[in-house]
């Protein structure tokens, strides 16, 4: 059984799943100097990690001997079988790594199974889900939050510094999980009042983008209507994160809350607008679609008012979430 070394500088570390947002956190890995060896079941996917000193390999066995391994993957039942599937990095109870970190949304009970998994082999699990995507890693903004043994996440805190500006560790088990899922409510949730509102003022005779200005300048602007207005203003909506992925973490979110009594009357409402958007067929754009929605019942007919809009991440280059 592989231990994780006491160097962290020696730490062998291997990365699996490199879509948009994966090869983006595994880049800043290898271009801070990182042993990393990554794998993707579309190889081609992770071939621009060489660019930055990373190894590629054709098989997740081929990660079994690493300290560390990374997963980031797009849902629960892809998280399964790259740990427990067939050639699974976990199906050969002699060789396993010493630590794995599963930055992908997926739900606590899937979580808490793969934990299971991991503990039953002697190796240390931890949860940390991702607020942010690719052209948010670039710019060295991603935030995370960890769950899990404290001793492992002190082992990884210097990788995670690599891949994003925060890591928030919050205690044992899959606590980040729900975090995070809590997190993407409000992301539906403060998407949809920003739709709602930027239709009342334009069907009001005021521009978007000079709205938007408005509000990203004052008190109730954030880092993320900043970063979403450029979509608002020209109606730019390359995916980032879908409808079809929102729509999951409201469901996973919904569950949580009847699981634990909460009523969440807001975010049950976002949650049906949210399923609008995903029944007029448009799932492979972005979620800010929901400005669409608002605006057509509102009987307002947007047009792109092409205008340059700072999304406040500087010139990283757009890529989609995970």
């Amino acid at each position: 059984m592989t231990q994780s070394t006491a160097d962290p500088s020696d730490q062998r570390v291997g990365w699996i799943g490199t879509g948009r947002m994966g090869v983006a956190m595994a880049g800043r890995l290898a271009k801070a100097g990182v042993d990393l060896t990554a794998w993707n079941r579309t190889i081609a996917k992770a071939e621009p990690l060489k660019e930055h000193g990373a190894s590629v390999c054709g098989a997740i066995a081929d990660l079994r001997d690493r300290d560390v391994v990374f997963t980031m993957v797009s849902a629960s039942a892809d998280l399964e079988h790259v740990l427990l599937g067939e050639g699974g990095l976990l199906t050969d109870g002699e060789h396993v790594p010493g630590i794995v970190v599963d930055c992908s949304t997926v739900s606590t009970e899937t979580s808490a199974a793969m934990r299971e998994a991991c503990e039953a082999r002697g190796v240390d699990f931890l949860a940390a889900p991702v607020s942010g995507n690719g052209k948010v890693v670039r710019a060295g903004e991603l935030s995370l939050v960890v769950s899990g043994p404290q001793r492992a996440y002190d082992t990884v805190a210097h990788l995670l510094e690599h891949i994003g500006k925060s890591a928030t560790y919050v205690g044992e088990g899959d606590t980040a999980r729900l975090v995070k899922i809590a997190h993407n409510l409000m992301l539906g949730v403060v998407t949809q009042t920003m739709a709602e509102i930027t239709v009342l003022v334009e069907k009001g005779g005021v521009s978007r983008h000079a709205f938007l200005e408005f509000l990203n300048n004052s008190v109730m602007g954030s880092a993320f209507t900043r970063y979403k207005s450029p979509a608002f203003v020209n109606l730019d909506y390359t995916p980032t994160f879908t409808p079809i992925l929102l729509r999951k973490d409201f469901d996973l979110g919904l569950a949580a809350a009847r699981q634990l009594d909460v009523p969440l009357p807001l975010a049950a409402l976002t949650a049906q607008l949210v399923q609008a958007s995903v029944g007029t067929g448009r799932v492979d754009e972005d979620f800010s679609i929901l400005l669409d929605l608002q605006a057509a019942a509102s009987g307002l007919e947007l047009k792109p008012e092409n205008v340059a809009v700072d999304d406040g991440l500087g010139a990283a280059h757009e890529e989609d979430s995970s």
